[in-house]
């Protein structure tokens, strides 16, 4: 239905043909790439910009969208009218580069650790799609890895030592190892920790892929040290070379991953030249961990 190439890079896909993002999908379009991400865990869609309106139009054609970090920062911090809009920028709200104290910059540059968007909640989030509106002149690529394949080279033993164990997911573990700890008692509270499988598996496909990140701060059963190692000890090895597709950013991209299965992080930049993409998320509100749990 669309015509595709893969990216260059160890995962992923390329659009190349026959989707225009400001037409209405049709079921079977949105079947199409639901797919392409589950087959290739990225979409990469070049060179068809869209406005903050029409980015949240093309964006509900795969679910409800989540907030995510919105809900511990104030409302109305950011430039993006919409709290179901992420705003990956350096901007100040009139437009110009926001100043390195300014708590907005510490939030973005907690993105550039490995994460898997709102893997502090439940659900947790599915599709993440971020839009490039304005680069800087070198720097602020976005990498990705890729889970599944991380998982199939681990060794069969730590597969079966991974069987069963259950991470918790905290939403300011990240920026604790930052060292920004200037939230109230009612921003911790706001998103309670999320625990997850270690491993979890692709409904739709039956593939077998880790789930951790910088949100993941202890495994249950275990002393906070040793869970803690382990899941650095997986970080490491899942954001080796061989699993990681780094994207340079063009204006009117649109690159969409699943966050299930991958990580990313952001790319060190000139914080006095200016940058600006939006993310949006969807909800995996049907994930099979949510079924078990109710």
């Amino acid at each position: 239905m669309f015509e595709t190439r893969p990216l260059n890079g160890a995962f992923g896909v390329e659009i190349t043909g026959g989707l225009d993002v400001l037409t209405p999908l049709t079921p079977a379009q949105i079947a199409e790439i639901d797919r392409l991400m589950d087959e290739n865990a990225l979409v990469l869609i070049r060179n068809q910009p869209m406005d903050v309106d029409q980015q949240l139009t093309w964006t509900r054609q795969f679910g409800p969208l989540d907030q995510g970090f919105k809900k511990v920062i104030a409302k109305g911090s950011t430039p993006q009218k919409y709290d179901e809009v992420g705003d990956i920028s350096n901007l100040s709200k009139d437009g110009q580069v926001a100043a390195r104290t300014d708590k907005r910059i510490l939030n973005n540059i907690a993105n550039q650790l490995w994460h898997s968007d709102s893997s502090f909640q439940k659900p947790a989030a599915k599709y993440s799609m971020l839009h490039s509106v304005r680069n800087p002149s070198w720097g602020g690529e976005t990498e990705y890895t890729d889970l599944r394949a991380a998982y199939d080279a681990l060794p069969d033993r730590m597969k079966d030592f991974l069987d069963g164990k259950i991470a918790e997911h905290f939403a300011l573990h990240s920026r604790f190892l930052l060292g920004d700890d200037s939230y109230s008692t009612e921003q911790i509270a706001a998103i309670p920790p999320a625990h997850w499988p270690v491993v979890r598996e692709n409904p739709a496909t039956g593939r077998k892929h880790l789930f951790i990140g910088v949100h993941a701060r202890s495994i249950e059963g275990m002393t906070v040290p040793e869970g803690r190692m382990i899941l650095m000890d997986l970080l490491e090895h899942a954001t080796q070379p061989q699993f990681i597709y780094r994207h340079e950013w063009e204006v009117g991209d649109t690159l969409i991953w699943d966050n299930r299965q991958t990580l990313h992080r952001g790319r060190h930049y000139d914080l006095d030249e200016p940058r600006e993409l939006r993310r949006t998320t969807t909800l995996d509100d049907r994930a099979p961990e949510l079924e078990m749990a109710s």
